[in-house]
């Protein structure tokens, strides 16, 4: 499936690969790999809250600007979410980045093997095979309960309304 119309990428429109996805749906399941290069699925955190954070590349400066955001506001959040960051970038570069960055509240994952985690959530750009801008989070009983696609690749989401639905639904 695929969704134009969608997003844009310094004004240029861009085609989403998957379905469209809305607060309220299952969340589907995913495979992706950490930065040991080992399989992480959504239903390995199931029963957590989980917040994801979805960037195109960690090395350009709107994804590291939202990478460290949601690292630095991690602190403010309840012990029960579990937060992801989720990119196309090599684990070996997501560990170099978390490395020099200091990151070290949430979980750099990698997409780039499969796109499991972009074609299932609609968010795989079919030009770029980068991942769209996004933020998602999903409850406890795995239902999507925010989702934000930043229309303008380039931009950065809105953290305030992310974190507010986070802290909604951790209580």
């Amino acid at each position: 499936m695929e969704r134009k119309n969608v997003i844009t990428m310094k004004g240029n429109p861009l085609t989403l690969t998957g379905p469209r996805l809305k607060v309220g749906d299952q969340a589907p399941d995913f495979t992706v790999l950490n930065n040991d290069l080992q399989p992480v699925k959504l239903s390995d955190s199931k029963g957590r809250v989980r917040l994801i954070s979805v960037v195109p590349s960690l090395d350009t400066p709107v994804c590291d600007t939202q990478t460290v955001t949601f690292n630095k506001k991690a602190a403010e959040i309840n012990k029960d979410a579990t937060l992801y960051t989720i990119s196309m970038d090599l684990p070996f570069a997501q560990k170099r980045y978390c490395a020099a960055r200091a990151v070290d509240k949430l979980q750099t994952l990698s997409d780039y093997n499969m796109a499991s985690f972009g074609t299932n959530y609609g968010l795989l750009i079919k030009e770029l095979r980068l991942l769209a801008r996004a933020v998602l989070v999903v409850d406890k009983n795995d239902k999507i309960a925010y989702m934000q696609i930043v229309p303008e690749v380039t931009t950065e989401p809105d953290y305030e309304q992310a974190l507010a639905a986070l802290k909604k639904v951790t209580g």
